[in-house]
């Protein structure tokens, strides 16, 4: 395999996959602000630590198709599927943060034995916890400005405030402000409507691959007692809190990340298989 490859899988909605390294796949899964461009940090890292580490623009997302209709959120498991499919991987590795991390929730209910490993980031068992208040100010303060006709870029900025620990530095403040001001407005709009209608509750108590539950200590989105909650529920799940982040924990804090990370995921390295042809 090349030493990275920006790939599209068909059919449509393509999707684009960002490759790099050699070894069995990692996966990493974005946020619902995001794009592949979050695991920047990440995808260096692993490539240089025997992984094939990858990371996918949703659909909808970065450059990845946009799509007709509705979105319903367990589209996202099964592109995940169709992902897996196209490199010829039967289990790979997988990590998601935060929306992402609720899409490998939904797919370890789906298709379990395509997981080798979890890694669940700044995240929760879906939004049953949030009190009403709560779900109220998140679609106000993601949706209605753009419903308003505002841009992308426009709403950014206060946006990354909110999610980001007091500790970030201004250059990881911008590169969340950068990935939120390409958003695909239409999609984003969809994609917000569908996260917070879905109504399957995800079996925590029924995963079976070795988990790792990441939070960061700053987190007020999802926060330490939630992840806490998670990883008590999960069979054999590790928790690791990282101090100094928010919600953004591996772009707050990426080596204390990359070393958690790497630590659960050795042990379990060769579970995964890697990518069975160059990609093209």
């Amino acid at each position: 395999m090349p030493h990275t490859a920006l790939i599209r899988i068909e059919p449509p909605p393509r999707l684009a996959v960002e490759l790099r390294g050699q070894g069995p796949l990692l996966l990493f899964l974005h946020g619902i602000g995001g794009n592949r461009s979050n695991w920047r940090d990440q995808l260096a890292f692993f490539a240089a630590h025997g992984f094939t580490a990858a990371a996918w623009d949703a659909r909808g997302y970065g450059e990845s198709d946009d799509y007709e209709g509705p979105l319903d959120f367990a589209d996202f498991s099964a592109d995940l599927r169709r992902v897996l499919d196209h490199l010829r991987v039967e289990r790979a590795h997988l990590c998601g943060l935060s929306m992402g991390g609720r899409i490998l929730q939904d797919f370890a209910g789906r298709h379990a034995e395509r997981i080798a490993t979890l890694t669940l980031c700044d995240t929760q068992p879906g939004l049953g916890h949030m009190s009403e208040e709560k779900r109220r100010e998140f679609i106000r303060l993601r949706q209605a400005p753009l419903r308003a006709g505002q841009r992308p870029a426009e709403m950014a900025p206060a946006v990354a405030r909110s999610l980001i620990g007091p500790a970030a530095s201004e250059a990881v403040y911008q590169r969340l402000v950068d990935s939120m001001a390409v958003l695909h407005t239409n999609s984003y709009l969809k994609t917000i409507e569908a996260s917070f209608l879905y109504d399957r509750v995800p079996d925590l108590e029924g995963i079976r691959a070795p988990t790792h539950v990441v939070v960061g200590a700053e987190d007020r989105l999802t926060p330490p007692e939630t992840a806490r909650g998670m990883a008590e529920r999960i069979p054999g799940a590790k928790l690791t809190v990282i101090p100094g982040a928010g919600h953004l924990s591996n772009l707050e804090q990426p080596q204390l990340f990359n070393d958690a990370a790497l630590q659960f995921l050795l042990p379990h390295r060769d579970r995964a298989d890697p990518p069975a042809e160059t990609p093209r």
